[in-house]
């Protein structure tokens, strides 16, 4: 995320566990709670993912709170790991905004997030393609352009 022109990381963890009662619980702490259900469903139609029958909670690490949009895929990720009992690699990141359609779309000042992810130690990213474009990815650092959450859950699900 980005606090004024100065990229800040920020962890975002997800729990999907199955639901021991009729409606499954969403719970989120730092990212807006209706964001984070508008995700689920957004994952649930785009994706097929099924969690219609699953609690999530979503958390952002060490308290911080986020606004920005540019988390979603962050969100999405978190999720989609979780529910897949799965681990990506810890110096990975995720940058973008999902659309109801299930599309990425590009945010502002990647670049300058890009870099600041390789002066952290960060090695890779997943992004919108189309955000690639003119883009300078910071030397020895991997950004992966994909076009929809869709593509990102089926990287996940191969690992």
């Amino acid at each position: 995320t980005m606090e004024g022109s100065r990229g800040v990381m920020a962890e975002i963890q997800a729990l999907v566990t199955p639901t021991g009662f009729g409606n499954p619980r969403r719970m989120s702490s730092g990212i807006d709670l209706n964001r984070v259900i508008l995700l689920i469903a957004v994952l649930e139609k785009r994706a097929r993912m099924n969690l219609s029958n699953a609690d999530v909670y979503v958390n952002v690490a060490g308290g911080l709170r986020i606004d920005e949009t540019a988390v979603d895929l962050g969100v999405c990720a978190a999720i989609a790991t979780s529910q897949a009992d799965v681990e990506l690699p810890s110096d990975m990141i995720f940058i973008g905004e999902v659309g109801l359609g299930g599309e990425l779309r590009t945010v502002n000042q990647l670049e300058k997030r890009l870099n600041e992810a390789a002066k952290l130690g960060f090695k890779s990213a997943i992004v919108p393609q189309q955000a690639l474009k003119g883009v300078k990815v910071p030397d020895g650092f991997a950004a992966y352009g994909v076009r929809t959450v869709a593509e990102m859950v089926n990287m996940i699900r191969k690992k």
